[in-house]
């Protein structure tokens, strides 16, 4: 059975002091993680949330994952594994080297009511990037 990691960025301003949320299931576990980031956009903390939930799949060994996002921009770009924004471009090369870790990698797009606990978890973040 697949891991299920639901990650959701969100800045305080646009850019502004950001944070990431990481909703994390697997093996009848759950995990949880709100990091603070600098001061980004809000898509650059969503593609952060990508990069740093598949670094804790990787350490934890979980080779065949699922994640899902609100970000239409995220899930588009990590999709097509292309990004038209040049800013994002970096992001998606090494979502691409990242992907070579697992056996099978899912990304999909979902309502934001349904990732209303990694988006408490990225405000949470932000507000531990404040001090």
């Amino acid at each position: 059975m697949p891991a299920e990691i639901y990650i959701d960025g969100a800045s305080a301003g646009n850019p502004g002091p950001s944070g990431i949320g990481i909703f994390l299931k697997y093996d009848g576990k759950a995990e949880s993680f709100s990091i603070p980031l600098g001061i980004m956009s809000n898509h650059e903390a969503e593609f952060s949330a990508l990069i740093e939930g598949m670094k804790i799949c990787v350490e934890k060994g979980l080779r065949t994952v699922s994640f899902r996002t609100d970000s239409q921009v995220v899930d588009r770009a990590a999709n097509a594994g292309f990004a038209k924004n040049p800013s994002f471009r970096h992001f998606i090369e090494e979502m691409l080297q990242l992907q070579n870790e697992f056996d099978l990698f899912f990304i999909k797009w979902i309502p934001s009511k349904e990732n209303q606990v990694a988006d408490q978890l990225a405000r949470k973040a932000i507000h531990l990037s404040k001090g």
